[in-house]
């Protein structure tokens, strides 16, 4: 531990600086781009993008985002990897995937055996997120609507859209609690006043969408790093912290298993909005880099940010997240820990905009897929706003005493709802139909993909039923295949596996011809096949 050199006088007032800061800049940024936005909507009317000019649509349509969950075109894609990466890098830092950590820690097993199991299942499930995330400059649609070539197009809101939203709402009612547990500790604001300004930035950044959402994960890049490294240094000199918190101690199969589950779910987790945040890139940008711009970025972010949350549980003694960074940033002089919360609470709200945004799409999709419509700006800002609201009544709730058992409940259940949906679609593009799709057959209710995909709701439930005798949420429930297993879940790695195959095997008879027609002589948007190159 370091000296304590009695600096909470200089560092209390400090993070609160930090925090007034942030929310008069927002509320500043919301009038330029209002007015900005004003300014765009009144030349989009003059101007008329052509082809091959990439990002001049979007420059004239002003600042708020236009498009929701219809495809980009090619004159309207721009962006780069390094945004793209910056976004996956920034998105893991912050409280909500911190507090995954000291989860993991409180499953049972040594801090050693949580921090192996930690680093192979976080890039485990960010495999599955990275080939998702390749999609988006490829098919230039939002990730959910992409389904429909699968489960139909009412198939895919009745049985992946609904879990999807699901897990939006999960995950922002986590970042609600801590958002607001974090502004009550530190800044002393009562609990509903935290969570209103923490939804309120999060919801300006999501209704200015894409764009907004890139320009501000680049900007925090640095910062995040800085802090994290101060983070990481505090914990190691907490009071509670040696060497012999390593010892590896007896290697428990329960416990590393769990952990595919929350933080391989985790990473998981971002898989049913990843390509949200891709599809404006460039078609030619190719489905190889995306991956790994998404991949690398996102798995060495969740290892260190999931790593730490379990040293710093284990290092203070604490069950609870800010106690606990509290206690070791406080180790290196008084006020560190108030500085490291209100510096992963504005990761916090970069991740609530990401979680809102998307929201707001697979809602739109919802929508649309029941009743066909022409979603535009109106649209999106009114299902964000919605999202807001719901989100705070199941945060009220919950409650912050609650909050571990929530999130690890929520964590486990949304990795058993994905996980056959990730096999399916991640087979359809790269095995079955090779990328190439009737992109616009996608937008229509009597289209050649149906309104019921009956392959991939049979695949999914099926897979379903055979994961349910191997999962496990103890005490709530186990499986009795995993009571056999000795309480081992085995579920998320034989749902993979067994959604994958089925869904092959059911698509071995499908007649790609007329798609291929169709897709090549698309009026909207040409996809090329994956094994020929890149889409035009």
């Amino acid at each position: 531990m370091l000296p304590n050199v009695g600096l909470k006088g200089f560092a209390e007032p400090l993070a609160k600086t930090i925090w007034h800061a942030l929310t008069l800049r927002f509320i500043a940024a919301l009038r330029v781009y209002s007015d900005r936005t004003r300014m765009g909507v009144r030349m989009s009317q003059e101007v008329i993008a052509q082809p091959g000019q990439p990002g001049q649509a979007v420059e004239a349509a002003g600042r708020v985002e236009r498009r929701s969950i219809d495809v980009v075109p090619l004159n309207e894609r721009h962006g780069s990897l390094r945004s793209l990466g910056a976004v996956w890098f920034v998105a893991n830092i912050n409280l909500t995937a911190m507090a995954t950590g000291i989860v993991c820690l409180g499953l049972g097993g040594s801090l050693f055996w949580t921090l192996v199991a930690i680093v192979v299942w976080s890039f485990f499930g960010t495999i599955f997120m990275a080939f998702h995330s390749s999609q988006g400059p490829h098919l230039g649609l939002p990730q959910l609507v992409q389904s429909r070539p699968q489960f139909g197009y009412v198939g895919a809101a009745i049985t992946v859209f609904v879990f999807a939203l699901a897990n939006y709402i999960a995950y922002n009612t986590s970042d609600a609690l801590l958002s607001s547990d974090a502004a009550h500790t530190v800044l002393h604001l009562p609990l509903w006043l935290g969570y209103l300004l923490a939804a309120g930035i999060a919801a300006t950044i999501a209704i200015f969408g894409y764009d907004l959402i890139h320009k501000i994960n680049r900007i925090l890049t640095v910062p995040v790093i800085v802090l994290m490294v101060f983070a990481t240094i505090a914990a190691c000199t907490s009071q509670h912290f040696s060497a012999a918190l390593f010892t590896p101690g007896p290697f428990q199969l329960a416990p590393f298993m769990t952990t595919l589950a929350i933080v391989g779910g985790f990473q998981l987790g971002w898989a049913p909005y990843v390509s949200d945040y891709s599809r404006y890139l460039s078609a030619s940008t190719g489905t190889k880099a995306s991956f790994w711009w998404t991949f690398l970025p996102s798995g060495l972010s969740a290892v260190w940010v999931f790593g730490l949350g379990a040293i710093v549980g284990a290092g203070t003694g604490q069950a609870n997240l800010i106690p606990a960074l509290q206690a070791a940033g406080n180790n290196l002089f008084n006020g560190a820990g108030d500085i490291i919360v209100i510096g992963l609470l504005i990761g916090l709200l970069a991740v609530m905009a990401i979680n809102q945004y998307g929201g707001s799409l697979t809602m739109l999709s919802i929508a649309h897929s029941l009743k066909p419509f022409k979603p535009g700006r109106t649209a999106r800002v009114a299902t964000i706003l919605a999202m807001a609201v719901i989100v705070w009544l199941i945060s009220a709730w919950v409650g912050e005493a609650r909050f571990n058992a929530f999130y690890a409940s929520a964590l486990i259940y949304l990795a058993y709802a994905f996980t056959p949906w990730t096999a399916i679609n991640l087979v359809d593009f790269f095995f079955v139909r090779h990328g190439v799709y009737a992109v616009s057959e996608i937008f229509k209710p009597n289209g050649i993909y149906g309104k019921w995909g009956w392959r991939g709701n049979t695949a999914y439930v099926l897979t379903i039923l055979v994961m349910l005798p191997f999962m496990v949420n103890a005490p709530k429930y186990t499986g009795f295949m995993a009571a056999k297993l000795g309480g081992v879940d085995y579920s998320i790695l034989i749902g993979l596996v067994v959604g994958a195959v089925l869904y092959w095997l059911l698509t071995r008879n499908l007649n790609l011809t007329r798609e291929r027609e169709l897709a090549a002589n698309d009026p909207i948007y040409v996809t090329h096949d994956l094994r020929e190159g890149a889409s035009e």
